[in-house]
């Protein structure tokens, strides 16, 4: 399948969400300013889109898990404006434009995170119109996302990043922290999109061998584009990681062997979709853009 053209579709989806819901936030707030910016900042919407595409694998519908969909892109761009302050990366771009605290300033990107991820819990509790099944399985998604961005996922692997720039990790600690702070955010956004869609247990159990798979995968492809990518399609510079002096796969195993994990991670994220039918078809090219990528 033409992967460009499928993500192309889908992105325009959820930015056209992302559109509308956005228009709904008061008016007269720097808050919400500054939330609108770095949402709409670009993008390449990859934990929605995830999340449609695991509904499609199950049977399900893309537009009916749109609204989860958008829920984790809000969650993922709290994490953004968080990792850019100058408590943590300090970085001035992101997406080829000023973060979010270079824009605005500190303290309204610290509370525009925070409104984002609020806003996110918010769409997912605000309709108490459906039937006992599906707000189960709601409710199974709210845990998983929360789960996935507390301390049992994304904010203990971030601590982890910053503490490891102290020193060198090996390469399990270097696994478990990726797992943490990027892996289960991408686990949470296929374990939603399946649930939604009413994946069955094996389902449900295929699939996140496949999204752990992708998500250390995609963190791998991040470490060799802050090596050889191009700053003007990354929008942002590249070189940081070894300017921090930072454990990446990359600076632990050399480029070619980081590629080569890279590949053996998509391999396996292939290997999990072996039990599905051509519905999985986009997982399947997701998986593969993912090394392929060059932002």
């Amino acid at each position: 399948m033409d992967v460009k053209d499928y993500l192309a579709r889908r992105r325009f989806m959820v930015e056209t969400g992302l559109d509308e819901l956005l228009a709904a936030l008061p008016r007269q707030s720097r808050v919400a300013e500054a939330m609108s910016y770095s949402v709409m900042a670009g993008g390449k919407r990859i934990r929605p889109i995830l999340c449609m595409a695991a509904a499609e694998a199950v049977g399900g519908e893309p537009r009916d898990v749109l609204d989860v969909a958008l829920a984790l892109e809000l969650v993922h761009t709290f994490s953004l404006i968080h990792d850019d302050l100058p408590g943590i990366d300090n970085d001035d771009l992101r997406r080829g434009l000023p973060t979010c605290h270079k824009k605005f300033d500190e303290a309204t990107a610290i509370l525009a995170g925070d409104a984002l991820l609020n806003l996110a819990f918010e769409m997912l509790t605000q309709d108490a119109g459906h039937d006992a099944e599906t707000l189960a399985r709601r409710l199974r998604v709210i845990h998983a996302l929360a789960r996935g961005v507390g301390l049992n996922g994304m904010i203990e692997g971030q601590i982890r990043d910053i503490l490891g720039e102290k020193r060198s990790l090996d390469l399990d600690e270097l696994e478990t922290m990726h797992r943490l702070k990027t892996g289960a955010l991408i686990s949470a956004a296929v374990f939603a999109g399946a649930c939604m869609a009413k994946a069955g247990p094996e389902e449900i159990e295929a699939l996140d061998a496949y999204s752990r798979a992708i998500g250390l995968a995609f963190q791998v492809a991040d470490d060799i584009l802050n090596v050889e990518g191009d700053p003007a399609l990354m929008g942002k510079a590249v070189g940081t990681d070894a300017a921090r002096q930072k454990s990446t796969y990359p600076a632990l195993l050399g480029l070619s062997a980081a590629k080569d994990l890279g590949a053996r991670l998509v391999a396996d994220a292939l290997q999990a979709l072996a039990g599905f039918d051509k519905r999985s078809d986009p997982l399947r090219a997701i998986a593969g853009y993912i090394m392929a990528r060059t932002s």
